[in-house]
């Protein structure tokens, strides 16, 4: 579980212009809670600080615990996040690169408990054909599977990650939010994203949180937060939505000016 209290940040020299505002928000452990908003507006900001990677001021809980209370090892081990960058020259086959989410460093004699656990990540990802090959080598769909596998393999209580989905096409989007929805619930995470595909949101995340202008703007469901309203507000943008089979779909139609 993640508890976010009265969540403020800026950045070192822009303490006249926050990032963040009194951000509070609750994420739930079997749930996918998705963040949307516009470009720029603090999104990857609020994962940071839920990671340790930034310190604004606020309360932030982790599994019912302060997070200045644990150590960099302990929080390290129980939230695995994925940054939006996931491009990767290294020399290292996708074997190390899923072996590097279990050991800090490689060496030659690596427990073969971490071998055993990295293998079989690799095979509930489907990814064990990969396993020689360079990360270098693969396709942004495989290469995104690649590091969620690196993720996975810290045996997480909590993932966060920053557009996952991000310049995928739509089969390998699918994909992996499907596969965050199954392992979300098979495994209790609790699972907290940002997205820019609306659809996705629609489809996959059981809450949504709104940030507008640094701010809460709204949190729900799905259908209570994906409305017309918000597109206006949030996006400036005119929407149609669409509710089949439970899901709302959101149509662009133009560009908004009060």
């Amino acid at each position: 579980m993640i508890e976010v209290s009265n969540l403020s940040f800026c950045y070192k020299g822009y303490t006249r212009n926050k990032i963040l505002t009194e951000v509070t928000m609750t994420a739930y452990p079997g749930e996918i809670t998705a963040i949307i908003g516009a470009n720029g507006i603090g999104k990857s900001t609020i994962l940071k600080n839920i990671c340790g990677l930034l310190k604004g001021s606020g309360g932030i809980k982790i599994c019912g615990k302060n997070i200045g209370e644990y150590s960099g090892k302990d929080l390290a081990s129980s939230i695995s996040y994925l940054s939006q960058d996931t491009a990767s020259n290294a020399l290292l086959s996708v074997f190390e690169v899923v072996l590097l989410g279990r050991v800090a460093r490689l060496t030659a004699a690596v427990p073969e408990a971490e071998l055993t656990a990295v293998r079989d990540v690799l095979h509930r990802l489907n990814l064990e054909e990969y396993a020689g090959r360079n990360i270098g080598e693969l396709s942004g769909g495989q290469r995104q599977l690649v590091f969620i596998a690196q993720a996975l393999a810290r045996n997480p209580k909590i993932l966060i990650m920053d557009e996952p989905t991000s310049n995928l096409d739509l089969y390998y989007q699918f994909q992996i939010m499907n596969l965050l929805k199954e392992l979300t619930v098979t495994e209790n995470f609790t699972t907290l994203i940002s997205l820019h595909q609306l659809d996705l949101v629609a489809r996959f995340a059981d809450k949504v949180i709104v940030i507008s202008d640094g701010r809460v703007y709204d949190y729900g469901t799905p259908e209570k937060t994906l409305t017309a309203k918000t597109f206006r507000d949030v996006y400036r943008m005119n929407t149609e939505i669409i509710n089949k089979d439970g899901a709302a779909y959101v149509i662009p139609v133009s560009q908004y000016s009060a």
